[in-house]
């Protein structure tokens, strides 16, 4: 569990994370411990979303990646996967626009042929009208999954090499991330698990590779900006190293 950390990341911090991914859990649970209803606890997420989305606007963060309905999460009860689906309606009905006024780019990932064609359209029309946007970019990850990410990948770059368009010795890993759902965004520096788990549950599998991770106890709705604010400055805190000793990070940092 992650220490408690009262105080803002500083504004001249060298470490800012220009990529932050988010798992947002715990909304069932926040329901169930006020007797509410499970779809109580996704709407109670929609405040935090706002929350942490202007708190990290604010610090110059460049990218959010909320993960918000898996590919896993059709297994989940009828009637609440229905009310996930009315909830994504709403928010893409009336928050875009709001996206739109504070100059925000929106991006949704993931396989979007399960969804309604209503529910289609709406992700095709709110990525038109932000997309030409530059303060910063959301990205919504809905029906996702980083084993379908990679495997959507290893498909294309397939299809390249039966077509001649590519050779077998050409495939880097480089050219595998460019072939991602996100490849053209930095990969994120932080990911935060809310709720209390300590697992990535299929989550941007291979952008992740060095991502710093933060596992907060605070149910998704209740994670405002203070929290996010406690997550930034727990982040910049931490030493990357990316395989690299303490000594060669001081001399990286000194140049």
């Amino acid at each position: 569990m992650t220490a408690t950390v009262s105080a803002a990341i500083p504004e001249s911090a060298p470490n800012r994370p220009k990529h932050v991914a988010v798992i947002m859990d715990g909304n069932n649970r926040w329901a169930k411990a006020r007797r509410l209803k499970g779809v109580a606890g996704h709407k109670a997420g929609v405040d935090a979303v706002r929350a942490v989305v202007e708190t990290c606007a604010r610090e110059g963060v460049e990218v959010v990646t909320l993960f918000a309905f898996s590919s896993e999460n059709w297994r989940r009860p009828q009637d609440e996967v229905s009310a996930l689906m009315k909830l994504f309606v709403f928010a893409l009905e009336r928050e875009v626009r709001k996206l739109h006024r504070n100059n925000i780019c929106l991006r949704l990932i993931g396989e979007r042929s399960a969804f309604s064609p209503l529910l289609q359209n709406l992700m095709a029309k709110a990525e038109t009208l932000t997309a030409d946007n530059t303060a910063m970019t959301l990205v919504i990850a809905a029906n996702y999954g980083g084993q379908w990410d990679i495997t959507e990948a290893t498909r294309k770059i397939a299809r390249k090499v039966a077509s001649g368009q590519l050779q077998p010795s050409d495939i880097t890993e480089d050219l595998i991330q460019s072939h991602l759902s996100l490849g053209d965004l930095p990969t994120p520096d932080l990911m935060i698990r809310t709720a209390g788990e300590q697992r990535i549950s299929n989550f941007m599998l291979w952008h992740l590779a060095y991502t710093e991770f933060y596992f907060s106890p605070v149910f998704w709705p209740d994670f405002k900006q203070p929290q996010m604010q406690e997550a930034l400055a727990v982040y910049a805190a931490r030493q990357r190293r990316f395989g690299q000793t303490d000594d060669q990070v001081a001399a990286r940092s000194s140049l």
